[in-house]
């Protein structure tokens, strides 16, 4: 079986610092491959001038990088960057498709609804793994079929642990 994982790094980085940890992205890849047997990870990702140290980090934890170029906007006085990668994933998902048996999401963004119900229509969808329990509630009925997981679940597992 050949499956290949699709992550939105900030909903998945947001979701789990909301709960108060932070993922170890190695142990993370890790799990994908032991659990899901995912053979190719691509993480949909903002791209930021001095953050090359972690874009290496992250490939060589083993993820294929999709960049999205960003955007500064200011907002009340504050400086926000903003890199979404909803089209980016839902568009690599689809030209992808014929090349994997199972899609691991790993999202817990509404803006996803689309695709989710297109991939469980085509028996396409592996899992929906969700951040936490704060996911949209468009994704919700999803669960039905045991779809979601929630990576909260697994903080003992892929927590990153302070050296």
């Amino acid at each position: 079986m050949k499956n290949y994982a699709f992550i939105d790094s900030q909903n998945l980085n947001l979701g789990i610092k909301s709960c108060s940890w932070h993922l170890d992205y190695k142990k993370f890849r890790l799990y994908l491959t032991n659990k899901f047997h995912v053979s190719e990870a691509f993480l949909f990702i903002g791209q930021l001038p001095g953050n090359e140290a972690l874009y290496t980090f992250l490939q060589r934890c083993g993820y294929i990088l999709v960049f999205k170029p960003t955007l500064e906007i200011k907002k009340n006085g504050q400086k926000i960057v903003k890199g979404n990668v909803d089209a980016e994933l839902v568009l690599h998902t689809m030209i992808e498709i014929s090349h994997f048996d199972k899609a691991i999401i790993v999202s817990g963004d509404g803006d996803f609804h689309c695709l989710i119900e297109y991939l469980v229509k085509v028996d396409k969808l592996g899992k929906l793994l969700v951040p936490n329990k704060k996911y949209s509630g468009l994704l919700r009925k999803f669960n039905t079929g045991s779809y979601i997981q929630q990576l909260e679940t697994l903080r003992k597992t892929l927590e990153l642990k302070k050296q």
